[in-house]
């Protein structure tokens, strides 16, 4: 098993904001809108650098989406700032009409998605985001792993065309990738080979996998580790690869099991190479208050969650 260290821990919605300012450096039709949280966004800094580049929308979440819409007529790139769950559930019908069905080139990013909101409850947390915007087509889903993936992404999306949906969180955890990496949208990211199970994560799960596979390793199991960083488009390619190599399959997210990842790879398989698969994601249910370590643990997030589904998977492809 690679090993992996880290120095310092960083939440991705620092990371998106880093990746903004970056952007607006770039390019100066980049413009950022927020409905009233940009403490929580981490948006100062682009404000900062760019006063007249940022429209403070207030709480009026279908608003912003809509001038969003607008300005990209005018050829900005806007970048909305909420969180997830107002970045989502609260304006889907703007998404749907004035940015997806017009493939307006609109980025959608939202901070505090998951259970790892934390105490906010299951009101501010949203487990059903990467399933309502994969849906919709056109629309690119991108779901970082740390610090310095959230920040190549947020780059990698102001020089993409289209509309994207980029889902980052609020937890400190673990920076562990590369700082000067570039993302490739709809690429996997090979964590590391194995032969035995192929364990595949997005979010903040792909830490949790990386200390699963370690523990495997200790039991004598050959874990081969993907990030899925973008979920839409999926990386068909790199999934059958691996799947082939060891016949079954983990997915690992921070999400409803229905119409997240693991339905978008049990799609994939099921039609190209069937293959075993269990699912480490949130079983259909709402959130609830609690720190996020606690809630991770309550709801079957944990490495050792991802440790029994290998072993549980491995068992019945040998069978």
């Amino acid at each position: 098993m690679k090993k992996y260290t880290y120095t310092e821990k960083k939440d991705t919605r620092s990371g998106f904001g880093a990746g903004l300012l970056e952007a607006g450096k770039k390019n100066p039709e980049v413009v950022a809108l927020c409905a009233d949280l940009v403490g929580s966004l981490k948006m100062d800094a682009f404000i900062a650098a760019f006063p007249e580049r940022f429209f403070q929308i207030g709480i009026a979440e279908a608003n912003m989406i809509g001038i969003a819409a607008g300005l990209t007529i005018g050829g900005k790139v806007p970048f909305t700032g909420t969180f997830a769950n107002f970045s989502t559930g609260r304006v889907y019908d703007q998404i749907r009409q004035s940015v997806a069905y017009s493939d307006k080139n609109v980025k959608i990013c939202a901070s505090h998605a998951g259970l790892t909101l934390g105490e906010d409850g299951a009101t501010h947390q949203i487990l059903e985001d990467i399933g309502l915007m994969k849906m919709l087509p056109g629309m690119t889903v991108i779901n970082p792993c740390d610090y310095n993936q959230t920040k190549a992404a947020t780059i990698a999306i102001a020089e993409h065309h289209g509309p994207v949906y980029l889902r980052f969180g609020r937890p400190v955890i673990p920076v562990f990738t590369d700082p000067d990496q570039k993302f490739e949208i709809g690429k996997a990211w090979m964590v590391n080979e194995g032969t035995d199970v192929t364990i595949i994560a997005t979010g903040h799960m792909v830490w949790k996998a990386i200390e699963a596979g370690e523990k495997l390793a200790e039991m004598g199991i050959d874990a081969e580790i993907i990030n899925i960083h973008t979920i839409k488009p999926l990386d068909e390619e790199a999934i059958q690869k691996s799947v082939k190599k060891t016949g079954c399959v983990v997915t690992c997210e921070e999400h409803n099991k229905f119409g997240g990842l693991g339905e978008s790879v049990a799609r994939l398989l099921s039609t190209e190479l069937p293959t075993p698969q269990e699912f480490v994601a949130v079983n259909d249910s709402f959130g609830e208050s609690g720190t996020p370590d606690q809630l991770m643990t309550k709801y079957g997030l944990d490495s050792i969650n991802i440790i029994e589904a290998a072993q549980k998977v491995i068992k019945r492809a040998k069978s």
